[in-house]
């Protein structure tokens, strides 16, 4: 039996079909969907039924009969929007969105003002160490939120600081970071620290992919180094600038960590203090959490509504600016 007889003949002798167009079509166009699956799994289970669950539960309550006592005397019962009306009219919420907008207002600019400053400077020609500078200003944003608050709470402390010991030693005024106003100072400076390399590393990224001959071409007409960053590199990164801008509104709006963990440190920091930490302490430390669900879900329609309305007015006025 020739070559040619052998590949058209199975193991026992039987003959091999070839697979039909129609059937190679077909598993060409269910192949994308296979390497799907398993990524729309991972998002069913742990994204789109939390969410949905979390719906669920704002939707009902606990009902208590008598004194609470027996089998059957607490039943969970349907409550409409009643959660909801609880969570937009309660007073600890209102007061935690307004402490986050302050935060936001100073961690914001700051940190994406940082991040671009950074990211001009490591774009220069002049620029010694880059590698090094670059992974210097990322590496906070490697270390743990958590570990980060802890770190700068003890430096915060009068007893174990050496920043107070210094200003002790020099007779300078010691201010109490971890109460009144400054808190939001110190609260912002651990956000800022942690994230601005990440921003920094984004800005970056798209000023690297600005084609050379742009820079050459304003240099061969007479722009300085400065003009060439306010009038070529800052618009060309536009989008990034917009994509951090975002990214870091919902890192405010979702803050929990920092409070969270100098809150031991201090009695300026009530279990309230964050609309997040809110939701923790209704759901695990008062033990409701259909309330807490409720509160869950008017923050992330709040955040998504930021988001995209933002967004729009982003898009809007790059369209205007297009067509001027």
């Amino acid at each position: 039996m020739t070559s040619t007889r052998r590949k058209a003949y199975g193991v026992k002798g039987a003959p091999y079909a070839h697979p039909s167009p129609t059937t190679t079509l077909k598993r060409a166009r269910s192949a994308p969907y296979l390497f799907l699956l398993p990524a729309a799994v991972l998002f069913t289970l742990f994204f789109a039924l939390p969410i949905g669950y979390a719906v669920w539960l704002s939707l009902h309550k606990i009902e208590v009969q008598g004194l609470g006592l027996g089998r059957g005397a607490r039943a969970e019962v349907w409550a409409g929007l009643a959660n909801y009306t609880a969570a937009l009219t309660d007073s600890e919420l209102g007061r935690g969105a307004l402490r986050i907008l302050g935060y936001g207002a100073i961690v914001v600019p700051v940190m994406l003002g940082l991040a671009l400053l950074f990211a001009l400077l490591l774009d220069t020609e002049r620029v010694r160490a880059r590698s090094f500078s670059r992974l210097a200003i990322f590496l906070p944003y490697a270390i743990p939120g958590v570990v980060a608050a802890m770190l700068w709470g003890f430096l915060y402390l009068p007893d174990v600081s050496p920043f107070h010991y210094v200003l002790r030693e020099l007779g300078l005024p010691q201010p109490n970071l971890l109460d009144g106003g400054p808190l939001f100072l110190a609260l912002s400076n651990i956000a800022v620290w942690g994230g601005t390399g990440f921003n920094m590393i984004v800005i970056y990224t798209s000023l690297r992919s600005i084609p050379p001959e742009v820079y050459e071409a304003a240099k061969l007409d007479g722009a300085t180094p400065l003009q060439i960053a306010l009038r070529i590199k800052i618009p060309m990164v536009a989008p990034s600038l917009v994509l951090t801008f975002f990214f870091s509104i919902i890192a405010t709006l979702q803050v929990f960590s920092e409070p969270t963990t100098l809150r031991p440190l201090t009695n300026g920091i009530p279990t309230t203090w964050s609309p997040l930490m809110k939701v923790y302490n209704d759901a695990f430390v008062g033990g409701n959490v259909y309330a807490a669900s409720a509160t869950a879900v008017v923050l992330a329609v709040a955040t998504f509504v930021l988001s995209f309305g933002l967004l729009r007015a982003s898009n809007s006025g790059r369209k205007q600016g297009r067509t001027r």
